[in-house]
Order: structure tokens, then C-alpha cells, then sequence
């Protein structure tokens, strides 16, 4: 009798499983057919489709739904078409502006006339002459200069990170802010949902609670999770008073001006901006604080206001996102890589680029361009360090010199020959150069540039340079985590 309990138990429990079997082998039949069937479809670059195809089929079902959120082109989506996108897209300066008499002109010099073109096809942005700039090349130094313009705002304070850390610059900041909005100064501040998460709920309620007009920008929610959770806006804004403006690499988080972790104080390169300039950095958050906010009243023509030379420095905004046209930061690099005549400096802690930089950087080696690679040691981020790390011998081969520095900087920089310096929020990497909204300001300066290039080889001195023998020579395991996230390139 229990005998035949336990068959008819056992039957059970079999035909359980296999409908169950069934319904998952379907279910990775039509998840895996769909997504590679849109791989195919809709797919760029071969290298990222084969990875995206086989992590499908390595991966069922979890691979097609990690395709859908983050692999998907989604410049063929009617996304970026949408009525928010085309306001935000017309933006522009008060038909009664007089920036053309600012353009910068370089009808002497054709590598710089070049870039120019360039950077006002792909970005929408001239170069402007008259402008001051200032580099700040320590955490300390840069939030004391912040602290100090914001202090001194008369009308508003426009803030825009990727990373507002909770920490004692915040409350420094929200301290700052209340003082400023009882004495009449108006305060906006957009962040990225998912670089500032931690500020959502009660520290965004104390920055509104205080009259600050505060916004997330494309926040995470189930309904848009197709278009919210893979573009990120990584741009590091701050406007005051339509005077001075701030960029760079920098985020708002104690790590850059104390030790906090294995890393240590972050080093990073930021930049203090008058003159015509000003309008143009501006614009760009003007527009993306116009999308975060979705204010239908919202213009331009009430912040911007004519610029006065501040000084002598010939500069260009560069801003490009995953609606652009063109994949904006990649064609700047690249540009200022093809007008090279002598040497190329780049310091990033995410050096993993697509193989289009990659063979460009080649050729100017090949080239007898003298190409110096800084990066750090040490990293944030383990997948990234191994990815980067994978290309190293094939620069090696061509000449290109690479520094391993001891502490961990987030600077992103690239200096060509005596006179053109980017500094900026775009990284060397995928995500960067297509899946992010970033900042950089190329200048076309000799004094900064000559400033900038006695830091870095001031850095490389004091760095661990590689050579082809010794990292020929590195563990099987360490090339086995190299080849493996080199693969996984494309999905980082």
C-alpha cells in the first residue's frame, strides 16, 4: 500500500517537473529568439553583438533580460523622438544674442579649424575666444573655489552631478544653499537617478524643504525601465549668476577631500570658467534641467545673458548623450588624436575603449606619435581594471608608454602636442563615448596645456612605467581575467 503511495507521489512529482521543464525550455526558446532576432536586427558593431548573443545562450532567460535593459540600441526607439526630446532639442540662445562675435576663428591653423568644425557638427557648440580658465587640480582646492563663487551668487545657483554622496560637502552644500535662498538666491539642482540614489526620499525632501527646486533626471521606475536604468547623465555642472561655471571630473562626495576606503583621497581635474563660455555650459544644463523638470514655462532667455571677455583662452564645450546624432565624445577624441604632429598625453581610470579609438591611438603610434598612457594601480572597479588591462600589450607593441600610478585618480584628460588640452566628464570607455550624457571643454591653449603637461609628467615620474617584457610575464590567472572581461567589454 505505501509502496504504491509513494509511486503515485513519485509520478506526480515527475509530471510536476517536466511541466515545469517545458514551460522554461519554451519560455528560453522564445526569450533567446526574440532577443537575438534584435540583435540582429538592430545590432552596430559585431564584436558587442556575439558577446550580447552568446550571454543569451550562456545565460537563459537572465541573458535576454539583460540584453533588453542594457544592450538594446535604443537610438532606433521612438524614445529619443519624443515631443520631450524635440522641446529640449530646440532649445537656444535669445534671437537678440551676439555670441558670433565671439566665435573663435582659426583660418591660420588647420588642425584647430578642424576640430572646430568637428566638435560644431557633432555637439552644436563653437569655439568661443575670451575666456578665462582656471584648473583646479586637487579635490581640497576645487570645493574651497565652489564654496566661495556660491557664496558670493546674487541671483541663482545651478548644480548638476552625476554623484551627490551624502557626507560633510552636502550638508556643507545644504547649509550654503539655505542661507542663500533667504537672501533671495534662487537654487536648481538635477542628478542622476542612479549615480545619487541614496538621494532620493528624505535627503531630497530636506534640499525641497528648504526651497530648493530639485529634480532627478530619467528616474528609475518599472514603466520606463527600458529607457531609464542604461543612459546615465554623468555631467558634473555648477552655474552661478550666469558669471562663472564649473566642470570636470569632480562629484560631490567626501572621497576627494579625505581618505574613506582602499584608495584612498581620489584625485581629479576640474575647471573654473569665465567669459563667453559660460553661456554655452549653461545651455547644456539649462536644457537637461528643462527635461528633468518637464516645466512647461521654462526659458532660456531668463538665465542666459551677454558675455564680456574675460580673458585671452580660445574654448569649446563638447556635450553628446545617447540622443545625439553623432557619438559626440569619441569623434572629439579621436579628432584630436588625427591632428597629433608630436605627442599625445591621456590620463583615464576607465581606459577600455571600442576598437575604433583603439586603432586610431595605433595608427598615430605607428605614426611616430610619442603616446604617454596614465592610469591608476588600483581601481573601483575590478572589471574595468582587467578590461583595460587586456589591451596593454598591444599598445606596448606600437610604442605607446604606459604609467601605472600608486594612487587613484578619476581625472579624464587628454593633452595633444603644446596646445590642446580636454578636460571633462567622459571617459575613455563604451559607456561613455554611447550610452552617457557627458561633458568635456577642449581648449586650444598653449599656457594650460603647457601647465597640464608638467603635471602629468610630473605624475609619470613618480609612476611605475610598463614595460612589454615584465607584463608579458604576468600570472596564467591575470590573463585569463583579462581575455574573459576584454569579452565582456562591450556589456561593461
Amino acid at each position: 500500500m505505501d509502496g504504491n503511495i509513494n509511486i503515485r507521489s513519485y509520478l506526480r512529482t515527475y509530471k510536476h517537473c517536466h511541466f515545469l521543464k517545458t514551460v522554461f525550455t519554451i519560455l528560453y526558446i522564445l526569450t533567446s529568439v526574440w532577443a537575438i532576432g534584435a540583435i540582429i536586427y538592430h545590432g552596430r558593431r559585431p564584436s558587442r553583438s556575439i558577446s550580447w548573443a552568446l550571454a543569451i545562450i550562456i545565460l537563459p532567460i537572465f541573458g535576454a533580460i539583460l540584453y533588453y535593459l542594457f544592450g538594446m540600441n535604443r537610438r532606433k526607439f521612438k524614445f529619443f523622438n519624443s515631443k520631450e526630446f524635440e522641446k529640449r532639442n530646440r532649445f537656444g540662445y535669445p534671437e537678440n544674442s551676439q555670441q558670433e562675435k565671439f566665435w573663435a576663428h582659426f583660418d591660420e591653423d588647420i588642425r584647430k579649424e578642424r576640430l572646430n568644425r568637428l566638435i560644431k557638427a557633432s555637439s552644436n557648440t563653437t569655439a568661443k575666444s575670451g575666456n578665462k580658465v582656471a584648473v583646479l587640480q586637487d579635490g581640497g582646492e576645487t570645493f574651497n573655489v565652489l564654496f566661495k563663487a556660491m557664496e558670493e551668487a546674487q541671483k541663482f545657483i545651478h548644480v548638476q552631478y552625476y554623484i551627490l554622496e551624502r557626507g560633510n560637502l552636502l550638508d556643507k552644500m545644504s547649509d550654503l544653499f539655505k542661507r542663500k535662498i533667504e537672501e533671495g538666491v534662487e537654487v536648481r539642482i538635477i542628478y542622476d537617478s542612479l549615480g545619487s540614489y541614496k538621494l532620493r526620499g528624505r535627503p531630497r525632501k530636506q534640499f525641497q524643504d528648504i526651497g530648493v527646486k530639485i529634480y532627478p533626471i530619467m528616474p528609475i521606475r518599472l514603466r520606463n525601465l527600458l529607457f531609464s536604468l542604461n543612459f546615465r547623465n554623468h555631467r558634473k555642472i555648477l552655474v552661478i549668476d550666469n558669471k562663472v561655471a564649473f566642470t570636470g571630473g569632480v562629484n560631490v562626495s567626501d572621497k576627494y577631500i579625505k581618505r574613506e576606503n582602499g584608495l584612498g583621497k581620489w584625485k581629479d581635474v576640474h575647471l573654473k570658467l569665465e567669459g563667453p563660455i559660460v553661456n554655452d555650459l549653461h545651455m547644456v544644463f539649462l536644457k537637461d534641467y528643462f527635461f528633468a523638470s518637464k516645466k512647461a514655462d521654462f526659458h532660456t532667455s531668463d538665465f542666459l545673458s551677454e558675455q564680456e571677455m574675460a580673458g585671452s583662452v580660445n574654448a569649446q564645450v563638447v556635450a553628446g548623450g545617447p540622443d545625439s546624432n553623432h557619438p559626440t565624445i569619441m569623434q572629439q577624441y579621436i579628432g584630436m588624436m588625427n591632428q597629433a604632429k608630436r605627442s599625445i598625453c591621456i590620463a583615464n581610470p576607465y581606459f577600455v575603449p571600442g576598437e575604433a579609438f583603439l586603432q586610431s591611438l595605433k595608427i598615430s603610434a605607428l605614426e611616430g606619435v610619442d603616446i604617454s598612457l596614465l592610469v591608476p594601480k588600483k581601481s573601483d572597479s575590478k572589471a574595468a581594471k582587467f578590461a583595460m588591462f587586456s589591451h596593454f600589450e598591444e599598445l606596448l607593441n606600437v610604442g605607446v608608454k604606459i604609467y601605472l600610478r600608486d594612487d587613484f585618480s578619476h581625472s579624464k584628460i587628454m593633452i595633444v602636442d603644446d596646445d590642446l588640452v580636454s578636460i571633462g566628464s567622459g571617459n575613455f570607455d563604451i559607456r561613455s563615448f554611447e550610452l552617457n550624457y557627458e561633458t568635456n571643454v577642449l581648449i586650444y591653449n598653449k599656457e594650460i596645456n603647457s601647465e597640464m603637461t608638467k603635471e602629468f609628467q610630473k605624475v609619470c615620474k613618480k609612476a611605475n612605467p610598463v614595460t612589454l617584457e615584465r607584463f608579458q610575464n604576468r600570472t596564467l590567472w591575470q590573463k585569463f581575467l583579462e581575455g574573459l572581461f576584454k569579452f565582456l567589454k562591450p556589456l561593461l
